[in-house]
């Protein structure tokens, strides 16, 4: 596997460090006086879905792996597996739901997500960066709410929760983005 600069990874990007896969969230560039510059990465852990923070020598070799990526739709989710299916071939994976971590949340049946193949096998799936979901769970809103008013957390179908506007009900369809967890507008 190619080793890369630190100063060079961008978002997206899978990485190997100590062994384990993550992919790169963010890549900080800081300058320090008289000193050199450092690469602060923001990189999520393929394995367990955590978010962590690693500072680099801007000029410090990271293994960077090489991974195809692949357009699939989920078929399905059951108790402990995602069911994908490749959209060129019509080939079908089962992904354990442990290796996804926080990515389940956003994931529900025909929703369209990107597989990350490493050495044969799939790594991580995806999210798209914008997902529809139904509000299954909110409290009720207060006559004369608007839309510049207050938030409030709701529940969505698939058991994430987001801060959305006072006038999101219960039954409304929401899009949420997937990278920054946050609700974008009402869907019509």
């Amino acid at each position: 596997m190619p080793g890369v600069e630190a100063a060079s990874l961008r978002r997206g990007h899978i990485v190997k460090i100590d062994g384990k896969y993550y992919m790169v969230i963010d890549n900080q560039h800081i300058k320090l006086g008289r000193g050199g510059a450092n690469s602060r990465l923001k990189v999520k852990s393929l394995e367990t879905g955590n978010v962590i923070e690693k500072t680099f020598n801007s000029d410090a070799v990271i293994e960077k792996v090489e991974a195809e990526i692949k357009s699939m739709n989920v078929i399905y989710i059951d108790e402990s597996n995602v069911g994908i299916m490749d959209n060129e071939t019509y080939e079908q994976y089962e992904i354990p739901k442990d290796l996804l971590g926080d990515n389940l949340l956003y994931m529900k049946e025909g929703v369209s997500v990107m597989a990350y193949i490493h050495d044969g096998r799939i790594i991580t799936i995806l999210p798209p960066d914008f997902v529809e979901l139904k509000v299954v769970d909110t409290d009720p809103g207060l006559r004369g709410d608007t839309v510049s008013g207050g938030s409030k957390p709701a529940k969505l179908e698939t058991g994430l929760v987001v801060q959305v506007p006072l006038f999101v009900q219960i039954g409304d369809v929401i899009k949420v983005d997937t990278r920054e967890n946050r609700y974008v507008e009402r869907v019509k």
